[in-house]
């Protein structure tokens, strides 16, 4: 099969089977190139058929605290006041642009995902 672009799930398919089939490709070698390309047309493809919408920002918070080992306490030095953790992990209240910039900055969480409106 020669690379091309993916349209349909026959092809979608195929396109993985060969992608598993170069995964042992050696650095620098013409099956690593291939591999790069067919990985590039896979993706392209999922990112079509198979969008992932980007979590909410208390799912991201969640998700972060669980990655990192965080407690609820950990996050006070990101939030004004210690209640302020509780009401926004319980979705009481929302979050303030100096919050976003601190969990931004202290946990890496995307500005974009804690910007969006939470959902009550």
């Amino acid at each position: 099969m020669k690379p091309k672009i993916i349209k349909t799930e026959e092809e979608y398919t195929a396109a993985l089977a060969r992608v598993e089939s170069l995964m042992g490709a050696r650095p620098g070698t013409a099956k690593e190139e291939e591999l790069e390309l067919w990985a590039l047309l896979v993706e392209r493809y999922e990112e079509k058929h198979f969008p992932i919408d980007i979590p909410d920002p208390v799912e991201a918070i969640k998700f972060r605290m669980e990655q990192e080992g965080l407690r609820q306490k950990d996050l006070e030095k990101f939030f004004p006041g210690k209640s302020r953790v509780s009401e926004i992990l319980n979705r009481k209240r929302p979050l303030s642009i100096g919050m976003i910039r601190a969990l931004h900055r202290g946990l890496g969480i995307p500005a974009g995902v804690l910007l969006q409106e939470m959902p009550v």
